[in-house]
């Protein structure tokens, strides 16, 4: 076995976690992660270790001889590493953007990480937007974000990491007289000849006009010109009223007076939520919000892509990169 010259305390809480189960499965539900993104993790130790650490077969996990030997180092390694956070992990907040106010995921993500880690501060930030909010994680301000990783510039994903959490449905919000007002669910060839906002110009938000791009692509849907920024609920109200034009959103975007908000079909539009973090970042409270997007996404079912469901060839190629 060799030193490597760094080692991400993740791979070994991996190795700790199948070492005292001896089974992959429960070992990935321990950590709440999937038993793919495991196993990776036990592969990429075990390579930069130079040894095999577990004899597997069809029917058992053992450790190695190199296995023993490592236990003990790892767990002394992870109590430091547990010591030194909990004695620094109450200097700061763990600063969480949730996109804006009315949607319902990251909110949802950071009310339960609260539930299980009460004693540390994670506090809500409200960016209106993952690409804005990718440069505040990178220049420190923020800790972790919610939102399409996938439409992010290349530059950007290179230097942060993500967790998916969910297949959040698409839907359009309407004024309250339009001609698809009155279905329950809008069609996506219904909107054929529309012109539909979706952020265009919106310097904060390139990821969503991005997504809009590809799911109109070949519809006759148009994008709508860019548009006067409008900042809170009485102004967004304000300007659709006056422009009458169709928003791209998602299912829990919060209805206004004056408009509805419809899922569209025929496909569902997915677009694929995911946490956001910086690479390496370190916080007794961040944890928490993993293991709180784990469990939502396991309860709730919001990873099980429905069989009617249309993701992007980019959202898709970044699930099967998590595997």
């Amino acid at each position: 076995m060799s030193a490597p010259k760094h080692l991400d305390p993740r791979l070994l809480r991996a190795f700790v976690a199948v070492a005292e189960e001896l089974h992959f499965t429960r070992a990935a539900a321990r950590l709440y992660v999937a038993q793919q993104a495991l196993s990776r993790d036990i592969r990429r130790l075990e390579r930069e270790l130079g040894a095999d650490l577990f004899v597997r077969s069809t029917r058992q996990v053992a450790l190695s001889a190199e296995g023993e030997r490592l236990l003990p180092y790892a767990w002394r390694v992870l109590a430091a590493h547990d010591e030194l956070l909990a004695a620094f992990g109450e200097a700061r907040p763990l600063l969480v953007d949730l996109n804006s106010p009315g949607l319902a995921t990251g909110r949802r993500v950071l009310h339960r990480a609260r539930e299980l880690a009460p004693e540390y501060e994670l506090m809500a930030r409200f960016e209106s937007g993952l690409t804005y909010a990718a440069g505040e994680l990178l220049a420190g301000r923020l800790d972790a974000s919610f939102g399409r990783f996938a439409g992010l510039d290349p530059v950007l994903r290179a230097q942060l990491d993500q967790q998916p959490v969910r297949y959040e449905p698409m839907a359009v919000v309407l004024p309250e007289d339009h001609r698809l007002a009155a279905l329950t669910e809008v069609p996506l060839a219904g909107l054929a000849g529309e012109t539909v906002y979706a952020g265009a110009g919106n310097p904060r938000t390139p990821e969503w006009t991005d997504l809009a791009r590809r799911l109109f692509d070949g519809r006759g849907i148009e994008i709508a010109p860019p548009a006067p920024l409008a900042v809170g609920d009485e102004e967004f109200q304000r300007i659709m009223a006056r422009t009458r034009t169709p928003v791209l959103a998602v299912v829990d975007f919060p209805a206004l007076p004056g408009t509805v908000v419809r899922p569209l079909v025929d496909p569902v539009p997915l677009s694929l939520v995911s946490l956001v973090w910086r690479k390496g970042l370190v916080h007794p409270g961040f944890d928490a919000l993993r293991r709180a997007a784990a469990q939502l996404a396991d309860e709730e079912g919001w990873l099980r892509r429905p069989v009617e469901g249309w993701i992007s060839a980019v959202e898709h190629n970044i699930i099967q990169a998590h595997k």
